[in-house]
């Protein structure tokens, strides 16, 4: 599954990280819930950070549709809360 990182491109990452990546969208989500920004900036940094480990990047002139879209490490609070969709950044 292609995902993009507003910012820094597309990697490529297995179906296998969907689940993972969940429980770290889910704690993204409640620091949101919560207006927790010490919690929301860790819970981003760690989604963002798992994302770059498990994935494998693109090439930059790769032009691969994505399946999801997420947030540049410096997002505020509120540009996230309106990425949101029903399931969080990454549905599933």
């Amino acid at each position: 599954m292609i995902v993009r990182i507003m910012g820094e491109g597309q990697v490529d990452l297995s179906d296998a990280d969907l689940q993972l990546l969940n429980s770290f969208d889910s704690a993204l989500e409640s620091a949101i819930e919560s207006g927790d920004e010490e919690t929301f900036r860790q819970a981003l940094h760690d989604l963002l950070a798992k994302v770059r480990e498990d994935g494998r990047p693109l090439p930059p002139d790769a032009l691969e549709p994505s399946e999801f879209i997420l947030p540049h490490a410096d997002a505020s609070m509120e540009e996230v809360r309106q990425m949101l969709q029903d399931d969080g950044l990454i549905p599933g």
